[in-house]
């Protein structure tokens, strides 16, 4: 069964009711053609998740009845990525989609010394509204009730004042030591350098704030390629101890 998104202020649990408008209206009614008294699966993308049937359809949304719900507790695993803006941004968009089906939690676009595509501030809105969609959509395929944070971008500097994580890692070519780390129960953040990699004084610079550098191993991986592995690295390594489920 598809599953579909509504922002909690549509959910009305004392009335038993929510309401589904935008884009996600616009997708059951037009392209799936769901009727009247036909059962779906929404979430809030906050942990909230339930089974509904349509009552009823206006112009511009429908309105359905909770049959039965249920809210699961945010994992305590948390894994963010602070990625570089590409100059391709079919493969950043690709990143996204992958990232969230492996489990992120959080990312961070990032525009560091060697970034090529810097946003101006009239774009940086579009840009999020697209990278939105994309996320929206690989966590409605994966059926994900807890959605990623996607914060807006931030400059490298800004990235490494971030607070509150246990890990803080930063993949890089000149690295020997292996990514080894106590990732169950913890929060981690991966620095991801774009075209060209980091620069010498960003390595310092990170290494300076407390950023680990590592090795994914012999080969220079490309730089979503490297992105991608850090999210399912995490996750395999979950599945293998078999402690958590963290999506």
């Amino acid at each position: 069964m598809d599953l579909f998104f509504t922002p909690d202020d549509h959910i009305d649990l004392q009335s038993g009711r929510l309401s589904i408008d935008g884009d996600e209206f616009h997708h059951i009614v037009r392209v799936l053609r769901r009727k009247s008294g036909e059962t779906i699966l929404v979430t809030d993308g906050q942990g909230f998740r339930c089974e509904a049937v349509i009552t009823g359809m206006g112009k511009k949304s429908l309105e359905a009845e909770i049959w039965s719900h249920s809210s699961q507790t945010r994992p305590a695993t948390e894994v963010a990525v602070a990625f570089s803006l590409l100059k391709a941004h079919q493969r950043f968009d690709f990143f996204l989609e992958k990232a969230v089906e492996l489990g992120v939690s959080a990312i961070i676009p990032m525009i560091t010394a060697r970034t090529v595509s810097q946003p101006s501030n009239e774009k940086i809105e579009g840009k999020l509204a697209r990278w939105g969609n994309i996320v929206l959509s690989a966590a409605k395929q994966s059926k994900r009730v807890f959605f990623p944070r996607l914060e807006a971008p931030l400059h490298f500097g800004d990235v490494l004042g971030l607070q509150g994580y246990d890990n803080r890692l930063m993949p890089y070519e000149g690295a020997t030591a292996p990514p080894e780390a106590e990732y169950s129960w913890k929060k981690t953040i991966f620095l991801i350098g774009g075209e060209g990699g980091f620069t010498t004084n960003e390595v310092e610079r990170a290494r300076a704030a407390g950023f680990r550098d590592v090795s994914l191993g012999k080969t220079i991986l490309r730089a979503e390629t490297a992105a991608i592995f850090a999210v399912a690295m995490v996750r395999d390594r979950l599945l293998d101890g078999e402690r958590e489920k963290w999506l």
